[in-house]
């Protein structure tokens, strides 16, 4: 993952993503990591909010999911839903990010 640091302005700029759910409502993500395995392609995400009061309601997980293409090249987000898996993957991005986050292994 590439560094978004502003070396002229010292000033981090983080990678966005934005998100449409199945409802048609977008979500604002800040994009950690990614990585790709035999099993797929992964993504460590966080929420971006504007409310200050949606910011101290989070409970801060990170939030990882599976990149996944189409047939016609389009790119989608979807859940893990082998269990093992997202217990995987969710160690290698705890071992890559545990520089960065505290992580409550509960």
């Amino acid at each position: 993952m590439a560094d978004n640091f502003d070396t002229q302005s010292n000033e981090y700029n983080p990678d966005l993503i934005s998100v449409v759910d199945e409802n048609g409502v977008q979500h604002t993500f800040e994009e950690l990591d990614r990585i790709e395995t035999d099993e797929g392609r992964f993504v460590a995400l966080l929420p971006v909010y504007d409310d200050a009061e949606e910011i101290l309601d989070d409970d801060g997980e990170l939030i990882i999911l599976s990149v996944v293409e189409d047939e016609d090249g389009e790119t989608y987000l979807e859940p893990i839903e082998d269990e093992k898996l997202f217990d995987k993957i969710g160690k290698v991005f705890e071992e890559r990010l545990e520089d960065l986050f505290e992580f409550d292994n509960e």
